[in-house]
């Protein structure tokens, strides 16, 4: 069993990671207007532009830690990325109810996804990859 989660475990870990930036980055595409819209609607200025290196942060970072091909960087831009979104469209003191508790959800849920992204940093992207850039455990 451990070497069947040696093996197998990283390349789960990575799929389940990285599904949501996949999916997100490109729904993104097909509405890339209404999204722009609503990102305008959070005070952010050259929405265009940045939803441009949204898209390219989440599709082509998630794609990349899915491979496994330079997983270290994509998890770094990744990890960097969350921090103002989380702060910008999860801001779940602002909120009453049901909305401040969804919102809670939310903030907390990438700060779980940055935790995983931080263990991508520091270990690379195990077996199963195209670049082998996990670190040998010592010892």
């Amino acid at each position: 069993m451990c070497s069947l989660l040696i093996k197998y475990g990283p390349l789960l870990g990575r799929f389940l990671l990285s599904l949501i930036f996949i999916i997100s980055g490109w729904n993104k595409i097909g509405g890339f207007e209404s999204t722009a819209g609503y990102m305008a609607s959070k005070g952010l200025p050259f929405t265009e532009i940045l939803l441009v290196i949204t898209i390219i942060i989440e599709l082509g970072g998630g794609l990349m830690i899915l491979l496994g091909w330079q997983a270290r960087w994509a998890a770094t831009a990744i990890f960097l990325f969350l921090i103002p979104v989380t702060l910008i469209f999860h801001p779940f003191w602002s909120f009453e109810g049901m909305e401040a508790s969804s919102q809670f959800n939310s903030f907390f849920k990438n700060i779980a996804i940055m935790g995983g992204m931080v263990y991508i940093m520091v270990f690379g992207s195990g077996p199963l990859s195209l670049s082998r850039d996990h670190c040998k455990q010592s010892g």
